[in-house]
């Protein structure tokens, strides 16, 4: 602590009184909603009091965003602050970790996801976008977030884990949709351990074990296999480290299944959806599509990242008492730089609720406001694979496809740890 620290007193920002089980409830289910009415009771930043007698401190400003993500790694503990994830993503994945075990974990995950790595990469994305995109169904309505879905799955079984069409993959299919599909109350079990021996938590283990038995019989047979060819990220690493323990790679395996499919179908299902909904934008996405101009698409994407955030905010677990907005938090208190409420402050972004891909068009957003990565050392590795994987499958939709808007504007619900449309994104597309 600073000197100036040390002369503070522990205090929390102001929050709301309800019952901690309440607000438990209310931040795990709908922070979207309720996020918005607290900043504007209790200010740019307040406190939420959750069950375990865990304190969440929610932070709005750009300013003390940068100085969290900026902030010493000892001190902000993100891998504390994602524990909620460990029953799935388990204890060493990189988003669990902190400090040098985190650094260790990052430095062998990123030749995998370096410029060179990514240009290998396109090629397959662009076929299987392809594949999917003509499949889709012509002049009826359709929600096209579970076409996404299943889409960034393949993308991420094919291109990341490489592997190939056979029985293994075709079970290992829908065991990660079930892993996935799980709400706020399944959440509670990964809190909870206790509750595993009780439906419906009894089945989400079974799921995720079985999950978990087929990525280790493909960590084995790809042990077996020449990497010399193979330039998929479980092949990397295995060449980079014979010996690496078979935990350790489901762990990072299953992360990047997890951390990079769901996110990145609900991100393009928001933004078809805006799209659809825009029809000048519309217009201009379908011309980027034919002349190839991947700026203009990775800018909707951002775009609707932005006004449709997938996830509502990252989290770091203080180790000491720290000083964040006036207030001297205490030890274990987690901070909670919001997504959403800073990717929407008109103080940030002009007219905030209008969807405007330009805003990402030959400018960069001001530090600290447009955060859908994350930032600093905890910044999403796969940001970029996720951003070129988007333009390519708004590519392959775009030169085939208008598309329109089924029913008025969806609202956002809660699904796992995103934030999807509640009717699945639906829209009508005919041939152009």
């Amino acid at each position: 602590m600073s000197s100036a620290e040390v002369a503070m007193r522990e205090s929390l920002p102001p929050g709301s009184r309800l019952p901690r089980p309440i607000q438990t409830i209310l931040f795990l289910r709908s922070r979207h909603r309720f996020a918005p009415i607290w900043r504007r009771k209790h200010g740019d930043t307040f406190t939420v009091r959750l069950a375990a007698d865990r304190t969440v401190v929610v932070v709005s400003r750009p300013e003390d965003i940068r100085e969290i993500f900026a902030g010493p790694s000892s001190v902000f503990h993100a891998g504390e602050g994602n524990a909620i994830l460990e029953p799935v993503m388990g204890s060493q994945s990189v988003l669990i970790l902190d400090e040098d075990a985190h650094l260790r974990s990052r430095k062998r995950l990123m030749p995998a996801f370096n410029g060179a790595a990514l240009r290998g990469y396109a090629g397959m994305m662009t076929e299987l976008a392809e594949k999917s995109a003509d499949r889709w169904p012509v002049g009826k309505p359709f929600a096209v977030h579970p076409v996404m879905n299943a889409l960034t799955l393949e993308i991420i079984l094919r291109v990341v884990f490489g592997m190939a069409e056979g029985d293994r993959l075709a079970r290992l299919r829908p065991l990660i949709n079930k892993v996935v599909d799980i709400g706020p109350i399944a959440i509670l079990g990964w809190t909870y351990p206790a509750l595993s021996r009780f439906w419906p938590w009894t089945r989400n283990a079974r799921n995720l074990a079985d999950a978990d038995a087929l990525l280790h019989e493909e960590i084995a047979e790809r042990r077996t296999q020449d990497l010399a060819d193979r330039d998929d990220v479980l092949s990397r690493l295995l060449a980079a480290d014979p010996d690496a323990p078979a935990a350790e790679l489901r762990d990072h395996m299953m992360t990047l299944l997890l951390a990079g499919h769901e996110t990145t179908a609900t991100a393009l299902a928001w933004s078809l959806h805006e799209l659809a909904r825009n029809p000048e934008t519309l217009r201009a996405a379908q011309e980027a599509a034919d002349n190839g101009d991947d700026d203009y698409l990775q800018a909707v994407t951002k775009e609707a990242m932005r006004l449709r955030p997938v996830i509502y905010s990252v989290a770091r677990r203080l180790t000491e008492p720290t000083a964040v907005r006036g207030h001297l938090l205490p030890k274990g208190t987690i901070v909670t730089p919001s997504i959403g409420l800073v990717q929407h402050d008109p103080d940030n972004f002009a007219e905030p609720e209008e969807f405007r891909p330009e805003r990402f068009i030959g400018a960069q957003p001001e530090a600290g406001t447009w955060i859908p990565f994350g930032g600093g050392v905890r910044r999403c590795l796969g940001a970029g694979f996720s951003l070129q994987e988007a333009a390519a499958v708004l590519r392959a939709v775009l030169v085939r496809y208008d598309i329109e808007p089924v029913g008025p504007p969806e609202a956002t619900i809660t699904r796992n740890i995103t934030l999807v449309p509640a009717k699945g994104a639906r829209i009508v597309a005919r041939r152009r």
